[in-house]
């Protein structure tokens, strides 16, 4: 009798700090804090890069996405799978995405942080339009892109894209 009630007993102090745990860990979701960035100027870099990118994108520039894109280029996409073919990449984008979709960067969401003697990781959230289907409703969609800074010359080498749908 007295072992059950010493397990019950610790049954219900386990129980109640996981609750108290769980409540915190809301609590620190909520009470994010604002994204400020580390490097100002290399933050103001990558934005440009990624509207120069994405303007390209949205326009159906081939030369100049083929130009921010490394040779080197590792694309995770949740839905798509991985692609690391330069060649191909460009292909698709010509062949599925211009003058069909535009990208428009959620304002706010990018995030960049210096990657020591590499260049530097931008994450930020971002939503794709289908001219087709134009009644269509775009959620938004996180994205994690790598750039390499190379002697001035910035290309993205790993992009990560996920999507809730």
């Amino acid at each position: 009798m007295k072992s059950k009630l010493l397990l019950l007993l610790a049954l219900g102090i386990f129980t109640t700090s996981c609750i108290s745990v769980r409540a915190k860990s809301k609590q620190t979701v909520v009470a994010k804090e604002k994204y400020v960035p580390i490097d100002q100027e290399l933050y103001n870099t990558i934005v440009k890069l990624d509207k120069r990118f994405f303007d390209a994108y949205n326009t159906c520039d081939m030369e100049t996405q083929a130009e921010l894109i490394s040779e080197d280029i590792e694309f995770f996409h949740d839905k798509g799978g991985l692609a690391t073919s330069k060649t191909q990449i460009l292909e698709s984008l010509k062949n599925n995405i211009c003058d069909k979709v535009t990208r428009t960067l959620v304002e706010g969401s990018i995030e960049v942080y210096p990657i020591n003697g590499y260049g530097a990781v931008q994450m930020g959230t971002h939503k794709f339009f289908n001219k087709q289907e134009p009644d269509a409703k775009s959620i938004p969609s996180k994205f994690v892109t790598i750039w390499k800074n190379d002697n001035g010359t910035w290309t993205m080498t790993r992009i990560v894209s996920t999507h809730k749908n």
